[in-house]
């Protein structure tokens, strides 16, 4: 495992140790999930977009055509 140092706003030091002791962990578990988090969103935004590229979208299109244009089913209305 390897050591970050890291400069952060007081208020947020304090925030972080504040929920570390409430969690019952260390301050360093609470910052490790953060960036593991902020990591994963990323990756999944990147991944996303990168599948949003791909769509051929007149064959989205196509496929859209085929959904009837009815009332759902009592039930299931929005």
């Amino acid at each position: 495992m390897s050591t970050l140092e890291a400069k952060v706003p007081d208020l947020l030091l304090q925030q972080v140790q504040e929920l570390a002791h409430k969690q019952k962990v260390s301050v360093d578990q609470v910052v490790s999930s953060a960036l593991a988090a902020q990591v994963s969103a990323h990756s999944t935004r990147e991944s996303a977009a990168s599948r949003a590229r791909r769509v051929h979208w007149p064959k989205v299109d196509e496929i859209l055509a085929r959904v009837p244009d009815v009332p759902p089913p009592p039930g299931d209305e929005v």
